[in-house]
C-alpha cells in the first residue's frame, strides 16, 4: 500500500476501541505510524499544528465528549486545507441519521464497531487506490 509513510490519525475517546483499532492495524500489517486523539477538538489541533505530518486518514468515532465526530466533520469539511482529508467513521451508532449526516459531509467509509478487519482493508485500500488516481497529473 502506498500510504505506509504517512500517519493515520484516530480520533477515539474510548481506550478500549483504540485498542482494538491498533491491533486490527498490526494483524493487517499497517506500517503507518498511528496518532491518537480523544475527541474533535483535540483533533483539530493536531491538524494544525506544522509541526505535525498531515495524516493520510482520519479514523472517526461519532460520539465523543468535548466535540463530536458531526460537529468535527463540519469543521474540517469547512477548511479548504482539510476538506479533501479521507475520513472514515467508526462507531457503535445505529442511528440511521448519523449515517446519512456522514456521508452528507463527505466521509470515505462508515463502519460499525467493533471493526470487520476485512471491511477495514477493503476501505483502506479503496481509498488509497482513489488517492493515488486523483493525484495523477492531468
Amino acid at each position: 500500500m502506498r500510504l505506509k509513510t504517512k500517519p493515520i490519525l484516530l480520533i477515539e475517546d474510548d481506550q478500549v476501541d483504540a485498542m482494538t483499532v491498533r491491533r486490527a492495524l498490526k494483524e493487517l500489517h499497517v506500517g503507518n505510524p498511528l496518532a491518537h486523539v480523544e475527541h474533535g477538538e483535540e483533533a483539530l489541533v493536531y491538524l494544525s499544528d506544522p509541526s505535525k505530518e498531515r495524516p493520510c486518514i482520519l479514523l472517526l468515532d461519532l460520539n465523543m465528549p468535548i466535540m463530536n465526530g458531526i460537529e468535527f466533520l463540519r469543521a474540517i469539511k469547512a477548511d479548504p486545507e482539510l476538506r479533501y482529508l479521507p475520513v472514515v467513521v467508526l462507531t457503535t451508532s445505529e442511528e440511521q441519521e448519523d449515517k446519512v449526516e456522514s456521508f452528507d459531509l463527505g466521509v470515505a467509509g462508515y463502519m460499525r464497531k467493533p471493526v470487520d478487519y476485512g471491511q477495514f482493508v477493503e476501505t483502506i485500500r479503496t481509498i488509497d487506490v482513489y488517492w493515488t488516481l486523483s493525484e495523477l497529473p492531468e
